[in-house]
């Protein structure tokens, strides 16, 4: 006996709903029309990689943030309205954005 014909049995007034079909969820961030500056510095001898002039809101800047972390497997973090990433990535952040739709600009070399 499965499950659905023991719940059956102890709800026999119960009809059950039809099951709705998994529709994949985008992530809705918000396309900006200025673009997003790469720029790339060194922190305490060590290179890292800022995004700022996002123009959204914070929780979407984050999103994308946890997005472009795990992607790269990097660590980072959010500050002051900018993307923090350990490591030079900028060629690489810059495709998943363009890929993303986003107008990225290089800054800093």
């Amino acid at each position: 006996m499965d499950l659905k014909e023991q719940l059956k049995n102890l709800f026999p007034d119960h009809e059950p709903l039809e099951e709705e079909e998994n529709i994949p969820v985008q992530d809705d961030i918000w396309m900006q029309d200025s673009p997003i500056i790469c720029k790339y510095e060194k922190r305490k001898g060590k290179p890292i990689t800022i995004l700022e002039g996002y123009t959204g809101a914070d929780k979407d800047f984050k999103k994308l943030a946890k997005e472009l972390k795990t992607k790269l497997s990097v660590g980072g973090s959010f500050k002051n309205n900018c993307i923090i990433i350990q490591g030079d990535y900028r060629d690489k952040i810059m495709a998943i954005l363009k890929e993303k739709g986003f107008k990225v600009k290089r800054v800093g070399g």
